[in-house]
């Protein structure tokens, strides 16, 4: 597969801690093509060493969020090899999502398909508008979507995430809402409003709290419940030692409002 990186697949702006990450092939709906894949593996690796990042907003450009793979790509690239590294970049892009130790939000608005919805379920948080849809399409193809089910299922219950594998049908935005897929869903106006006011009540939350939190999370969901039990105490008694909860307990003792700084 081509190992070009068109510097104007994904756009990149930050200011006062929020990272924008912005899909940028319109024309192809925002498709994951590996110098897509690629780009965005090395911007999260950025992010996740860069100190002053607090929330990171992922978006797609133009009338998509995502619409999954690049299918004319993997028709014209279609071996074992390629499959796999373009599949297997997918994944570890998935993975950095979840790995990343700041919040993560998902603002679609449009289509979220097969590698696009496994994208939104990847992320921490999603708010969507009223128009968007969502679908685990690839069987429609003849492709199931394996990988993309990994990150649905661990945020869809059972019985809506095989309809949506088995039939590969759109579901409405009310619908991805009920299932819990996306956290809010907004008018398609009113789309950035509802991110700003999200990354607000992020961004006043204590950096390091939310990293090891957000770790934690992750963690004990791959765990039984006494493993996760034990796990979490310590987690929570490290929490407890932090400077961040000195800050915590100064302030409550003092009726005030916590002073993170950079915390």
């Amino acid at each position: 597969m081509p190992d070009s990186l068109d510097p104007s697949l994904l756009l990149v702006a930050e200011h006062d801690g929020v990272v924008n990450l912005t899909l940028d092939r319109p024309s192809a709906f925002n498709s994951l093509s590996l110098a897509m894949l690629d780009q965005l593996h090395g911007e999260l690796a950025r992010i996740a060493a860069n100190d002053t990042a607090r929330v990171l907003v992922l978006r797609g450009n133009g009338k998509a969020f995502c619409a999954g793979h690049d299918l004319k790509e993997m028709g014209e690239h279609r071996t074992p090899d390629d499959l796999r590294r373009l599949f297997g970049r997918c994944s570890e892009v998935m993975i950095q999502l979840t790995q990343l130790p700041v919040p993560v939000i998902a603002a679609v608005d449009g289509i979220a398909t097969a590698a696009g919805c496994q994208l939104v379920a990847a992320c921490d948080l999603a708010i969507c508008t009223e128009r968007s849809r969502f679908a685990a399409s690839g069987v429609k193809y003849g492709l199931f979507c394996s990988t993309p089910m990994i990150a649905l299922s661990r945020n869809v219950p059972r019985k809506p995430a095989m309809e949506m594998l088995l039939t590969g049908d759109f579901v409405d935005s009310e619908r991805a809402l009920a299932y819990g897929l996306v956290n809010q869903v907004v008018a398609d106006a009113e789309l950035e409003t509802a991110v700003a006011a999200m990354v607000a009540r992020l961004v006043d939350k204590p950096k390091a709290t939310l990293a090891l939190g957000k770790r934690a999370f992750y963690t004990q969901l791959e765990m039984g419940m006494t493993d996760a039990y034990a796990f979490a105490t310590e987690v929570i008694v490290d929490n407890a030692m932090m400077d961040d909860f000195d800050e915590g307990l100064a302030a409550f003792r003092e009726k005030r409002k916590p002073r993170w700084g950079q915390t």
